[in-house]
């Protein structure tokens, strides 16, 4: 079947064309003809499935645009569905002059909206909130409408728009045609369709997995302080365009683009709490490729959809599988492949065996990226820069003399010249990862969990350290999610410290004892004292074996994370 065979007209064709459109998916195929034979549609479909193309090229086909008054209103749950169905309705209406689309949403100032609506629209697509302000106000007149599509309806009524989107088909006029899309049948939106259709053909779209076969799924066991590290090393491994992270909660994204801008990622945040033209800024940078990955909450990512995707990563790996089946869809979209890979951590192997069984697709357990396949990866990266510079002949031959010149007047081989300048170019960030340090052994005897303060606040005995080593102190401890790795990580880079200068480590609630060679120079102290590791100073000092509990501070309060 072809798009003529469903009864659209030229326009319609030749706008499909131009977007690359060649055969209707189920659902356009189902519903296109009802809709344009003028009948009621309630569309039981899951997201991804076309389901814009099959209410826009209806509407689109018979619009009188002699009509300056609002004839078809389209109700979305977020801002960033009704974007996009705006987008959708501008491309198929290419070949169509004259044909004015309004996005109405909260966050946007009324000024535009209010211009836009004086001037004339044919159709507006938004959020029930804002369309009822509009209606409140007496600025948006629906006298006149033919069309209302009711999209993502399920989403709507979870989202808490029940009342306004009830009010809004009341006020409207009998004589419209309706369609409602939803990926379920709740009874609510059972009685809407019963109260406020005329007739409605119900068409539901039976698909035999949730999730497109065009994603490939997979997960990784860490527990929740490897996090950052395991994500860190899945956007080095990786060969990705544009990458979405998923976070559970609003702060936990800001703290996750922030450490990605740190590692030198083009990483943003979008949440509940961004404000709507940062928001759409956002998203177009990472359409044009000026942002690389965007960090968001389930609900600031609803409708989204951006050619470059390739990758999706679950951070927090979703509590629901209807939550995973919408964030996994942000990629694999119209045919294209993509990646989801979903952090899991050991208490949450049984939600992926849920995945699993509600999508009727298996997910591929993998190992944490080796230091090895990181330093690999980083050593073909260096490999493609070397490669592309060459090819710049004409700078390559003034930098060909300049080498020559201090070739001959320093006696130096033309391969440690070339080394030097690596080591320019690179600045102090090493090219290779070191491998990952051995756990500390615990001492016989020592029992775990006991920190210092505890029972009473009993004085700890500080076990002798190795001959040339001493026990320092750092303010940072189990409650700050470090482990030995971070430790030595940052004390090795900010102190020029060697793997062979570590001794044990025990990680205490509030604080850690490192094991560092006793004559550490007053420089390479002074520099320690001030390293920090996970945001926190670590206030390096010697270890006196004295109560461990130091007085709380406001800034070490437990914080509870807001709500997305």
């Amino acid at each position: 079947m072809t798009f003529a065979d469903l009864g659209l007209g030229d326009a319609m064709l030749a706008g499909l064309r131009d977007v690359g459109y060649e055969t209707p998916s189920a659902i356009q195929a189902a519903t296109i003809p009802t809709l344009l034979a003028g009948r009621d549609v309630v569309g039981l479909a899951q997201t991804g499935t076309g389901k814009t193309a099959a209410f826009a090229l209806p509407i689109l086909d018979r619009l009188d645009v002699s009509q300056k008054t609002p004839q078809a209103l389209v109700l979305a749950p977020t801002r960033e569905l009704a974007l996009q169905v705006c987008e959708a309705f501008e491309k198929y209406a290419s070949h169509r002059r004259g044909v004015h689309v309004l996005p109405v949403y909260g966050g946007q100032g009324y000024g535009v909206q209010l211009s836009a609506l004086r001037r004339g629209v044919h159709i507006i697509v938004g959020t029930p909130g804002r369309i009822m302000d509009h209606l409140d106000k007496g600025t948006l007149d629906l006298s006149e409408l033919k069309y209302l599509v009711l999209d993502e309806a399920d989403e709507m009524l979870k989202m808490g728009f029940a009342e306004d989107v009830e009010t809004i088909l009341a006020d409207t006029p009998d004589s419209k045609q309706v369609a409602l899309f939803s990926a379920t049948m709740p009874a609510a939106i059972r009685r809407i369709s019963q109260q406020y259709l005329h007739d409605p053909e119900e068409i539901t779209i039976k698909t035999k997995t949730t999730t497109s076969s065009t994603i490939t799924q997979r997960y990784l066991i860490v527990s929740f302080q490897q996090k950052m590290d395991a994500l860190t090393r899945i956007l080095e491994t990786e060969n990705f365009d544009g990458l979405i992270v998923f976070g559970r909660t609003k702060s936990v994204t800001e703290e996750i683009a922030e450490k990605l801008r740190a590692r030198g990622y083009s990483a943003a945040a979008i949440n509940g709490d961004v404000a709507q033209p940062v928001r759409e800024k956002t998203i177009n940078q990472l359409k044009s490729g000026k942002l690389d990955i965007l960090v968001a909450t389930d609900v600031a990512a609803r409708g989204l959809d951006v050619e470059r995707i390739s990758h999706v990563v679950n951070f927090d790996i979703p509590t629901d599988t209807e939550s995973y089946v919408h964030r996994i869809g942000r990629t694999g979209r119209a045919g294209r492949s993509g990646d989801a890979i979903s952090f899991v951590t050991p208490r949450e192997r049984g939600l992926v065996r849920a995945i699993e069984r509600a999508t009727r697709q298996s997910l591929t357990e993998i190992p944490l990226p080796s230091v090895d396949e990181v330093n690999v990866t980083r050593l073909a990266r260096f490999d493609d820069r070397i490669t592309a510079a060459l090819g710049e002949t004409e700078r390559i031959a003034r930098f060909r003399d300049i080498v020559a010149h201090y070739v001959r007047h320093n006696d130096v081989p033309e391969v440690d010249v070339a080394a030097a300048l690596a080591v320019v170019a690179q600045g102090e960030s090493p090219l290779l990862l070191e491998p990952d340090p051995e756990p500390a052994r615990r001492e016989r005897g020592e029992r775990p969990g006991r920190g210092d303060g505890e029972q009473g606040g009993a004085e700890r005995r500080p076990r002798p350290a190795r001959e040339g080593m001493a026990t320092y102190r750092i303010a940072v401890g189990k409650r700050h999610r470090v482990e030995p790795r971070q430790i030595v990580g940052a004390l090795a880079n900010e102190g020029g410290l060697k793997r062979d200068d570590f001794g044990a480590i025990q990680i205490r609630p509030d604080f850690s004892l490192v094991e560092l060679p006793a004559d550490l120079s007053r420089e390479t102290l002074s520099r320690l004292e001030s390293t920090r590791i996970s945001g926190r100073l670590i206030e390096l000092r010697l270890d006196t074996g004295g109560p461990g509990r130091r007085p709380r501070r406001d800034d070490d309060r437990p914080r509870r994370s807001p709500r997305a």
